[in-house]
């Protein structure tokens, strides 16, 4: 069972290093990319006012923000949401940046940062897919027809539920329904995307895995006593 958390992010203004702040965010589960109906949504009090150009995009006032909790407040329940699942996002490196600096604020009790490469990000999915082409959001929904007409401003949990339907559209297409109608479609997709890498030429590698996973696999290595009978093929391959 592949489960993943889609999310999305409101904030006070575009600069995370420069103080800005999270106030809202969004998530949804997906199980072999499928919703569950399972989701995730809080508002945060920024401590601080949101920005004109960013009230323009969301519309969450300062007012609306002056009783919500602390990002603090809501840590814990949005790491239990999420548990260990892989986390996809558009445009991630802006959202994570958000949500390292609000761990960063915790001190003591901050969970370990987010590494982008953990993370599914779909504007360089859609890169990949349509270059050259328009990749935001609302471009993206209109090339796959996904309806946005409930959508009169960003919202965090509302954007994270349509960019779902453009996530499975990117992955090749449509899964409605669990069972064998979802395992056809998902060999499907992996097929089409296997002849589209093939018609584009080979795609660089990317490494998806984290320092963390590297040291607990180092460290699982020194509980097996001796010298391991695959480092002799590594040292073979690698005289150096």
């Amino acid at each position: 069972m592949l489960r993943e958390i889609v999310l999305d992010t409101e904030t006070t203004g575009t600069d995370a290093k420069g103080g800005d702040r999270l106030i809202e965010i969004g998530c949804v589960e997906l199980v072999n990319h499928i919703q569950t109906g399972a989701s995730f949504h809080r508002y945060c009090n920024p401590t601080r006012p949101v920005s004109q150009g960013a009230f323009a995009v969301h519309g969450l006032s300062d007012a609306f923000l002056a009783d919500k909790p602390l990002f603090a407040d809501i840590v814990e329940d949005l790491l239990a949401f999420c548990g260990d699942a892989p986390l996809v996002i558009h445009n991630a490196p802006f959202d994570v940046g958000f949500l390292n600096a609000e761990f960063a604020r915790l001190g003591a009790a901050a969970p370990p940062p987010i590494e982008l490469e953990a993370v599914v990000d779909t504007l360089q999915l859609a890169r990949r897919k349509h270059p050259g082409a328009a990749n935001n959001l609302d471009a993206l929904c209109a090339r796959y027809g996904i309806d946005t007409t409930r959508r009169t401003k960003h919202g965090a949990l509302l954007d994270a539920q349509i960019l779902a339907e453009v996530y499975v559209e990117l992955l090749g297409g449509k899964q409605t329904t669990l069972g064998l109608t979802a395992v056809v479609s998902s060999a499907t997709s992996a097929l089409a995307l296997a002849e589209a890498a093939g018609r584009q030429g080979p795609r660089p590698f990317r490494n998806r895995i984290t320092a963390k996973e590297r040291a607990a696999h180092a460290a699982f290595c020194a509980t097996l006593g001796g010298v391991p009978i695959w480092r002799d093929y590594l040292a073979e391959a690698d005289p150096s």
